[in-house]
């Protein structure tokens, strides 16, 4: 039979881990932690409850998961991290419990957090998000499914990122990426569509000539913020375009830190421009 828990691992007798999971070298694991099948371990990993975590994940030597936030407003209450399936979380990741008593910090399914990348407390990531290497995501962080997050960058707290969005390395995320865009630079901008990234998802054609025609609408004319979205309303009603304009709509509210603008605009917001 192989033994799948290293001896020197320190392992809580309350953590419940499924007889198929992994677990290397001095990693520790405590009391409030909950493990699904086929999940590997690395050595020096460290869970530190309560946190969950579900089904075929690969964790890598020296992560860290489950810590308390680093947060002056947390005060002890419980809270979560929560990760789904088949995720590989790279070497010496960190994943900080939420603030605020039931709250939780969430990772959906397939993702690839590569070395060194920090989330913060109460922070989504959903689905087949790639984060490369030395990325840091401060609190309240939302990245929409299939977004990528190039090196070396930080995200300011309540930053929200657009589904296949591309960001660029080395560039400052102070303001929500809209989806389906490409940004990069300091200050950034958005600069183009994500097209590469958008055909290897396998949007159709016509989807890319709308979106096209979108990004015109919004980075290349000169139309204020609210008749850009009317403009847009002409193009169809698809699914993306929906998303797109419900996106760019919600970053206007109370407690969103608004646009990154395109290239030679100063601000998104009408009032400011």
């Amino acid at each position: 039979m192989k033994t799948l828990i290293h001896p020197t691992a320190v392992i809580h007798p309350n953590a419940e881990l499924h007889p198929t999971v992994e677990v290397g070298a001095y990693a520790v694991i405590g009391g409030h932690v909950k493990v699904g099948p086929d999940t590997t371990i690395g050595a020096h990993v460290v869970l530190d409850g309560p946190v969950e975590i579900g089904a075929r994940n690969q964790i890598f030597p020296g992560a860290a998961i489950g810590m308390e936030p680093q947060d002056r407003k947390y005060t002890g209450e419980t809270s979560w991290v929560k990760i789904g399936n088949d995720n590989r979380i790279r070497e010496y990741v960190t994943i900080n419990r939420a603030t605020g008593l039931g709250e939780a910090t969430m990772i959906g399914n397939g993702n690839l957090l590569m070395a060194y990348v920090h989330v913060a407390h109460n922070c989504v990531i959903e689905d087949s998000v790639t984060i490369s290497n030395a990325v840091a995501i401060a609190g309240h962080v939302h990245i929409e499914s299939r977004a990528t997050i190039s090196g070396v960058l930080g995200i300011h707290q309540f930053v929200h990122i657009g589904k296949h969005a591309m960001v660029g390395g080395m560039s400052r995320i102070d303001r929500d990426v809209p989806p389906y865009m490409l940004v990069e630079g300091n200050p950034t901008r958005v600069r183009s569509l994500n097209l590469v990234g958008l055909k290897r998802a396998g949007l159709s054609a016509t989807d890319l000539q709308i979106l096209k025609k979108a990004f015109r609408i919004l980075y290349r004319s000169d139309l204020l913020f609210k008749d850009a979205l009317e403009e847009l309303e002409l193009l169809g009603d698809t699914e993306h375009l929906q998303h797109l304009r419900r996106f760019l709509l919600l970053s206007q509210m109370p407690g969103r830190r608004g646009l990154i603008p395109g290239k030679g605009k100063a601000n998104s917001r009408d009032d400011e421009s």
